[in-house]
């Protein structure tokens, strides 16, 4: 051997390959309005610039060796994966345990107001990073519990191959808190139609990216 290039990452035998996709943006919340409803959770529409992301994601993924496309119980995803799932031909199946977070009392639409007025139990939760803060809402130790869950059957499904999975902000954050180690909060925020990825083999979840919206227009 007369050289030796630095590593270069590829995931280990029998690992998948998870892109998390985060849904489009979706329609805004009205003041006495509720979202549709979905097994108790609000359900909104994408937005126009929603479908202008899902259609993005879709271009951005197409040429990419994706051999299943995953959404959740709730319409955003659906809407998100279509363009995608159109170029590959490939029918979307549902995982519901990545549906997200349960925001109790407040799902619907009332957390968005109940955040932009910084409400005391949502900057309870923020710093002591726990779902439960808020009325009736699951825990955080519920959310990663099921997530994990999720995220292994779609693993164990899926060994050597790459699949793409359009999920929920809160989703994202659980799902790489879990791989990471940190604080359950650590990645809330990630955009809407921003991907990053995980690799799973057995148990084991290693975050490989995070937040990637080079295909979006700023």
């Amino acid at each position: 051997m007369n050289e030796a290039r630095q590593h270069r990452f590829t995931p280990p035998k029998g690992a998948a390959d998870l892109l998390l996709i985060r849904h489009g943006e979706t329609q805004a919340a009205v003041r006495g309005e509720s979202f549709p409803m979905v097994e108790g959770q609000g359900d909104p529409a994408l937005r126009p610039e929603g479908e202008a992301q899902a259609v993005a994601v879709g271009e951005r993924l197409k040429t990419e060796p994706i051999s299943a496309i995953y959404v959740t119980t709730m319409q955003r995803t659906h809407q998100t994966a279509a363009p995608l799932a159109k170029h590959l031909g490939v029918v979307p199946r549902v995982e519901r345990d990545l549906r997200e977070v349960f925001l109790g009392d407040w799902d619907g639409g009332e957390f968005r107001f109940r955040a932009a007025d910084n409400d005391p139990a949502i900057r309870r939760a923020r710093e002591r990073h726990e779902w439960g803060e808020l009325p009736n809402a699951e825990t955080t130790a519920q959310l990663q519990t099921r997530v994990r869950a999720g995220l292994l059957r779609i693993a164990q499904a899926h060994p050597d191959e790459l699949v793409a999975v359009v999920v929920h902000g809160g989703v994202v954050s659980a799902a790489l808190a879990i791989a990471t180690g940190s604080p359950a909060f650590a990645f809330n925020g990630a955009d809407n139609g921003s991907i990053s990825r995980l690799v799973i083999r057995g148990e084991q979840m290693t975050m490989r990216g995070y937040n990637d919206v080079s295909h979006l227009r700023t």
